[in-house]
């Protein structure tokens, strides 16, 4: 199903899902192992299209399946439509809502458009659920208007996704759900909704409470990650081994662990430290500790591309007469992910272009039509070694393990530079290492 002729009454559904991105299509496939018949709203029609006849590719264990079977077994619809349709009773907002490009202000079109959609189906026992990740505030000033307009009293609720890519499903069924109302019957009725999904819920005070709780989680992790890689800057300065100090200071040591050295890529930690200072700004505060993290977290694949290029240089190679194979192009290795949102490959090409003569790409699980769009021809590993001057491998992804290093470096032109961001080679292959002088 892609669209629906007027008045099409949706409530034979339990839940409508808007936004069948991400977060909306993996929401909704744990709500299909619940047992629930799940109505999607995807406003592309081909996206549409292809979920309703349960086609999806996305690197999330299990999803998919879910998809498959709802479709098949009608528990699952998709509709480009749902513009003055009666919509089920539940209703879980989860469209995108990025930065703007090249800055720091969110877009909050698709918010903007998904709550106008949904307050012309919904009436006064609608349960209408944010979970797309806000500015504080952003759900009682834009999402509460467009809702009142149609409904004097709404139901309306905040409830984050919190989950992390590779294990989404799983952390969906499992971790606790937080849930704050714009009423205490409002708040009631999302806890009972997701107590049926995870069995756990933690009921707050406030819209703003609940959309502070998922910016705070993200810029805790990213600050937390920021200072492994301040360690790692302060170890190759002082040509020490980051690794070692961080491994040497956990060890047995009964206070919060360091994290290791690398990027820190995602749409979340990528994004969620811009919405926090977006939300202070009127408020006269800027996050300091919060927004040094990001600056730090964002500069990092040029500082790796900056000191591949300065080795190539000591060891005689123009970079602008070197190939460089950029292997890794998905965000993270592991858990295994094919999301390019947030990935340090991106800086990287931008750093490496008009400096290098060549740039060819590689990864384990982002298809070759996606690396070309980037710019990068596509290679296999073998492919991608073979003639290189350097190589840099940006994520950790398992099969880096399983690799025959030594072999694929032989096949390099010199001088045959290795930087391996996350260590995953041997500790015998020599290679230029993040924190390591």
């Amino acid at each position: 199903m892609q669209s629906r002729t007027a008045h099409q009454d949706f409530t034979p559904f339990d839940v409508c899902v808007v936004g069948m991105g991400y977060v909306g299509v993996t929401l909704a496939a744990a709500l299909l192992s619940t047992g629930k018949r799940v109505l999607g709203y995807e406003s592309d029609p081909a996206v549409a299209g292809d979920l309703a006849q349960g086609r999806l590719r996305l690197a999330e264990p299990g999803v998919a399946e879910l998809i498959e079977r709802g479709a098949a077994d009608g528990t699952l619809a998709v509709t480009a439509d749902i513009c003055g349709h009666r919509l089920p009773p539940v209703v879980v907002i989860c469209v995108g809502t990025p930065i703007a490009p090249g800055g720091t202000t969110p877009e909050l079109g698709h918010l903007s458009a998904a709550a106008e959609a949904v307050a012309a189906g919904a009436d006064e026992n609608t349960l209408v659920i944010v979970r797309s990740t806000v500015p504080v505030g952003t759900t009682r000033e834009l999402v509460l208007p467009a809702l009142a307009r149609r409904v004097p009293q709404p139901l309306l609720a905040f409830c984050p996704e919190r989950t992390i890519q590779g294990k989404a499903l799983a952390e969906l069924l499992s971790l606790p759900q937080i849930v704050g109302g714009l009423t205490e019957e409002a708040t009631k009725l999302a806890a009972g909704f997701f107590t049926t999904v995870s069995g756990r819920v933690v009921p707050v005070s406030t819209l703003e409470a609940a959309e502070l709780v998922k910016l705070v989680n993200n810029c805790h992790t990213d600050l937390i990650y920021g200072f492994g890689n301040e360690v790692a800057l302060i170890a190759e300065k002082l040509g020490l081994d980051a690794m070692e100090v961080i491994t040497s200071a956990n060890t047995d040591y009964p206070r919060p662990d360091l994290s290791r050295p690398g990027f820190v890529g995602g749409s979340c930690l990528t994004k969620d430290p811009h919405l926090l200072a977006y939300s202070l700004a009127r408020h006269d505060h800027t996050p300091q500790m919060v927004m040094a993290a990001r600056t730090l977290n964002e500069s990092m694949p040029r500082r790796v591309g900056e000191r591949v290029l300065d080795a190539l240089r000591r060891d005689g190679q123009d970079p602008q007469r070197s190939t460089v194979l950029v292997s890794g192009f998905a965000y993270k290795g592991r858990p295994e992910t094919d999301d390019l949102r947030g990935a340090p490959c991106v800086p990287l090409l931008e750093f490496l272009r008009g400096k290098v003569a060549r740039v060819v790409g590689h990864d384990f699980v982002i298809p070759p039509e996606r690396i070309a769009s980037l710019g990068v021809h596509p290679v296999t590993l073998t492919e991608g070694f073979t003639g290189a001057h350097a190589a840099i491998l940006l994520n950790d992804h398992a099969r880096y393990g399983e690799l025959p290093a030594d072999e694929l470096i032989a096949r390099m032109s010199p001088p045959a530079l290795v930087y391996d961001a996350w260590r995953v080679l041997p500790q015998t292959t020599k290679t230029m290492r993040l924190g390591s002088a």
